[in-house]
């Protein structure tokens, strides 16, 4: 079985097991993610491989973070990542790239994420729920972060940290890739 097919099997039976966790309907999830009822039914049934934006909607809307959706490895406390495992959600054709590092749920879902921009290039991201905090550091470049429409420069060595319950960018306007590791921290469903 590839990856992928391993990855579109685990979404649908997790998304299927926090959805009855969470006691929604297809139409409350479908509601609270902004997807639609058809879409959440293909990705229950594997039948899709969906966008990140949908997967990050639904985790959102699940209050878990998109590793424990994606997760097809349920091992004992200590959970080792081996970087070849690290799961690739993104990227352009220039070279930029997002990968999911690892996440866990404590008490809400908690992802840390290995980021690279090259020159020119942004990715935009929609609001999260109301609680949601990023914390950034860049390791490489300069990160070009923009928060509800207000631009901020992050040189390599430094960190930030916002809450993401706003529209925000990641950008590099920069002459040299950007890299950074974030992670993000997701209010628990109640």
């Amino acid at each position: 079985m590839s990856e992928l097919e391993l990855l579109t099997q685990s979404l649908a039976r997790n998304v299927k097991h926090w959805r009855s966790v969470r006691g929604f309907t297809l139409d409350v999830l479908a509601a609270r993610a902004g997807v639609s009822r058809g879409m959440l039914i293909q990705i229950e049934q594997a039948r899709t491989n969906p966008s990140i934006g949908t997967v990050v909607k639904i985790g959102d809307a699940l209050g878990v973070s998109v590793t424990t959706l994606l997760d097809y490895e349920r091992g004992p406390q200590v959970r080792v990542v081996p970087a070849e495992q690290a799961v690739r959600l993104w990227h352009t054709e220039a070279g930029s790239y997002n990968r999911l590092l690892a996440g866990t749920e404590a008490p809400g879902p908690l992802e840390m994420w290995d980021w690279r921009l090259m020159p020119g290039e942004r990715s935009p991201s929609d609001p999260h729920p109301a609680g949601t905090v990023e914390l950034v550091h860049v390791t490489a470049g300069e990160l070009t972060l923009t928060v509800d429409g207000v631009q901020h420069l992050v040189p390599a060595g430094a960190s930030a940290t916002f809450e993401a319950s706003t529209s925000h960018t990641y950008g590099n306007d920069g002459h040299e890739p950007m890299e950074m590791v974030m992670a993000v921290s997701v209010p628990p469903v109640h």
